[in-house]
């Protein structure tokens, strides 16, 4: 028996070019899986098969847990009953006993060779996948082979890849036997053994078709910063030249327009925006907007958004059909835009210089001329007035240095009692609101102040409830809750 074992491994090593220990490896499988099914079929088997001799010994084992942890007995056990056979055993090893070998002619040289041919070929296929990978290649060409419910399914080499009908462009009508390029966006390593998942709708897809077609984008002279696609319809992608001599736009444009056509074609016709990447992210946003003329723009860094000014006849353009060319501008930058006509930016101006008149009005107990002059040199908070240098605030020609210290003393004042209050108001609140994501201590005191003191309490409020009590965003209301009920979920 041992010598027909060691022979069977000999040739199936040289008929399948693989190394013998996976033919051992993938026998150990096949002799553990029919031995499993004469003990239980919830048992866990191993064979040990030695590679000399061919002589094969096989065992049943249990994983060791903590007893509350056990959940299938006939392969696990607590760690009470194990240490009853072996005293120094720990969770997570192994408690074994012998068992008698099966017999290899009745588990049936057919069946078991079926098990290790299917296991050399997971192995093969996964010697194949690493050569792939190590060419580090994303964009995938291949022939359509078959359709199974709306996913195309491509065979690469001997690797075999699917489109899911959702990474496919809207309205596009593939076919078997159509040849087609696609992105690989992940590896599925299913029972089948590994799939390429591929993507024809994913914003790299269209970075990498650029890069097939311009010679200088694989050269380095030129690159690819950011794509977004609304696919079928519209793309924008940002390219940046490393040489002073290269024209990027007309670049990837080409001769009469070929490489970007070549690269239209592929994916179903979709316009493309081609534009060139700013490390200025308000040059970048400007040009990403395009065709739209900006008229002005305002950085909110804090928030990471942009408000950006366009005049009423650019506004439409701006948008684009149901809001198209804005959220792909967005979605190139990075940033969050803000559209507005002329108009509506002075409308919002105007209410965010009332909003800063009234609380320095207010909190510094100034007319609203001297609140008027503040804002005027910039100053849009109590924490500027409190703690911007002295010498900047001297070269305020209106005020004089007397002006400028009761200024500064009155703002600090405010700021000082604004954070007894608060740690007052802290104390009875609880920690795990304090310490939730996306919480702030002025926030948390802001709540406490109206009743809401724990995770629960926040919890148990609608969205508009929050906006109305906190004065926040809707959508940083609606993230602060969601966090808030996490919990109730994981319970």
């Amino acid at each position: 028996m041992s010598r027909e074992l060691l022979l069977l491994v000999d040739a199936l090593a040289r008929e399948k070019n693989v190394e013998k220990d996976v033919v051992f490896s993938a026998l150990e499988s096949a002799l553990a899986s029919a031995t499993k099914k004469r003990v239980h079929d919830d048992a866990d088997v191993r064979v040990s098969i030695d590679r000399t001799t061919g002589d094969y010994e096989s065992f049943r084992r249990w994983l060791v847990m903590a007893d509350e942890e056990v959940v299938n007995d006939e392969a696990e056990m607590g760690i009470i009953d194990a240490r009853e056979i072996a005293p120094d055993i720990e969770c997570g090893q192994y408690i074994e006993e012998p068992l008698e070998p099966i017999d290899f002619g009745r588990v049936g040289a057919q069946a078991a060779k079926q098990v290790i041919l299917q296991r050399i070929r997971d192995a093969e296929r996964e010697q194949v996948l690493n050569d792939f990978l190590e060419r580090k290649e994303h964009l995938v060409s291949g022939t359509i082979k078959r359709m199974e419910r709306g996913n195309a399914i491509i065979e690469v080499g001997r690797l075999e890849a699917v489109i899911p009908r959702d990474q496919m462009i809207p309205r596009e009508n593939l076919r078997v036997g159509d040849r087609v390029k696609a992105y690989l966006q992940k590896i599925d390593r299913g029972a089948r053994g590994p799939q390429l998942i591929l993507s024809r709708t994913a914003p790299e897809f269209l970075g990498a078709l650029f890069e097939l077609e311009v010679p200088e984008i694989e050269e380095r002279l030129l690159e690819v910063k950011a794509c977004a696609r609304d696919p079928g319809m519209r793309a924008k992608i940002a390219v940046q030249s490393h040489d002073p001599r290269i024209d990027p736009i007309g670049t990837c444009v080409g001769l009469r327009g070929s490489r970007v056509t070549a690269v239209r074609n592929e994916i179903a016709g979709e316009q493309i925006d081609i534009i060139v990447w700013s490390a200025d992210p308000a040059q970048f946003v400007i040009a990403a907007l395009q065709p739209a003329e900006v008229v002005s723009i305002v950085v909110d860094e804090e928030n990471h958004s942009m408000d950006v000014v366009v005049d009423e006849n650019n506004l439409a353009i701006a948008i684009g059909r149901s809001g198209q060319n804005v959220k792909l501008a967005s979605e190139l930058t990075g940033w969050t835009i803000n559209l507005m006509s002329e108009e509506e930016s002075a409308r919002k101006s105007d209410e965010e210089r009332r909003v800063i008149r009234e609380l320095f009005m207010e909190k510094l107990d100034v007319d609203d001329e001297l609140a008027d002059i503040l804002i005027d040199e910039g100053f849009t908070s109590l924490e500027e007035i409190a703690y911007v240098p002295l010498a900047e605030m001297l070269e305020i020609e209106a005020f004089d240095e007397e002006t400028i210290n009761e200024l500064r003393e009155r703002a600090r004042n405010v700021l000082l009692t604004e954070a007894i209050v608060t740690e007052e108001q802290l104390e009875n609140v609880s920690d795990d609101l304090l310490n939730l994501e996306g919480m702030d201590k002025p926030l948390a005191a802001k709540l406490a102040g109206q009743g809401i003191r724990t995770r629960d309490d926040l919890a148990d409020l609608a969205v508009d409830e929050l906006v109305e009590l906190a004065e926040i965003a809707e959508d940083r209301a609606a993230a602060l809750i969601s966090v808030a009920r996490a919990h109730w979920f994981e319970e």
